[in-house]
């Protein structure tokens, strides 16, 4: 049994690698942009790798001959940075997925997995969680959620042309876990933020809204979703979160901090001047998909996946914020802690300095 996973290199991708290294003994196949090293270790090593950027002119028939003999296809590739340049986002974003969708039914995959959001839904409640059903238009002011919303309807087009295609799209909430700390801080809060405070399990202020309501699952979690989506039968949308809802109260009772009440404005206004004078890389679509996206049920994945998470929200982002304190990463270029490297916590200090472009 042959299993390709896109963007087998990142966050959920290095989880769904230990999983099915793990339990099903599938021959595994990664794509990705930039590989691990020969000395990668696992969960690398022993995965037939292929370098591929998805978002390429050539990528249809790389990935096409990259699929061949394959049971499924995991579609996790994603890019968030850099958030200056929406070009290269979308082309990556939604040119690669369209590349993806192509290139597996031109090897004749039966089944694709794709790697949805909760930022694929329009804007929806924050006082009880919505179905699978919920509308996925994406919330307008955000540019992921907008990508998110497109490539779902492209997948919906690729689904009326090809009904013999099992096409499975899970929709997790935020995806946590240690060795994340490092992508993930250079991803949403750059090298200027003091994380080094959250070695002692504290976040001293936190802004709180009605709207600030969020979910969020462990990454092993997530990969357990995934890959009994490709080893079982099932079809269609599944939102995949942990409990509890993540609140402004929750966090400040649990990491010993103050809420601060924040208006709108005042957060949208923050995020603005702070992303235009590149300190951080977090735009107000950030801002503005936190306060709009809706709670999600996971009844569905439970009931039709046999899914259920074995680390609550809370359990998951402590874990994740040991990880950001400690600067902790894998071997994957996506998520090394090496400072050395392009796009690294040091080198993201030297952008600001002159004569060094900023990644922002």
């Amino acid at each position: 049994m042959r299993i390709v996973i896109v963007g087998a290199t990142g966050n959920v991708g290095t989880a769904l690698l230990r999983r099915l290294r793990r339990e099903s003994g599938a021959e595994l196949v990664g794509v990705a942009r930039r590989l691990p090293g020969p000395d990668a270790g696992e969960p690398y090593d022993g995965v037939e790798w292929h370098s591929c950027d998805v978002g390429a002119p050539d990528a249809v028939e790389k990935l096409a001959g990259a699929f061949a003999g394959a049971r499924a296809v995991v579609h996790l590739a994603w890019q968030i940075q850099p958030s200056h340049d929406q070009r290269t986002l979308h082309r990556t974003n939604v040119g690669g997925s369209r590349a993806v969708f192509e290139a597996t039914v031109r090897a004749g995959v039966p089944a694709l997995v794709y790697a949805s959001s909760v930022g694929t839904y329009a804007p929806g409640p924050k006082d009880h969680p919505v179905s699978e059903n919920w509308p996925a238009t994406g919330v307008e002011t955000s540019s992921y959620s907008r990508d998110k919303a497109e490539v779902e309807a492209l997948l919906d087009g690729v689904r009326r042309e090809r009904p013999e295609l099992r096409v499975v799209r899970l929709r997790p909430g935020l995806t946590f876990q240690r060795d994340a700390g490092t992508e993930i801080c250079r991803y949403f809060i750059g090298p200027l933020a003091p994380v080094g405070l959250l070695r002692y399990g504290r976040i001293p202020l936190v802004p709180t809204h009605r709207r600030l309501r969020m979910q969020a699952v462990h990454a092993d979690d997530a990969a357990n979703a995934y890959a009994r989506a490709v080893l079982g039968d099932a079809h269609g949308a599944f939102n995949v979160a942990a409990d509890p809802v993540l609140t402004p109260e929750l966090l400040a009772r649990h990491f010993h901090g103050w809420t601060v009440p924040v208006a709108i404005p005042v957060l949208r206004a923050a995020a603005a001047l702070t992303w235009r004078a590149r300190l951080q890389p977090v735009d107000t679509g950030w801002v503005d998909l936190a306060l709009n996206a809706p709670l999600m049920s996971s009844e569905r994945a439970e009931r039709e996946l046999d899914w259920t998470p074995k680390v609550d929200s809370v359990a998951a982002l402590r874990e994740l914020f040991e990880g950001m304190s400690d600067r902790t990463g894998t071997t994957s270029p996506p998520m090394s802690a090496d400072p050395t490297l392009p796009g690294r916590p040091t080198a993201l200090l030297k952008a600001r300095l002159p004569g060094h472009r900023n990644p922002y």
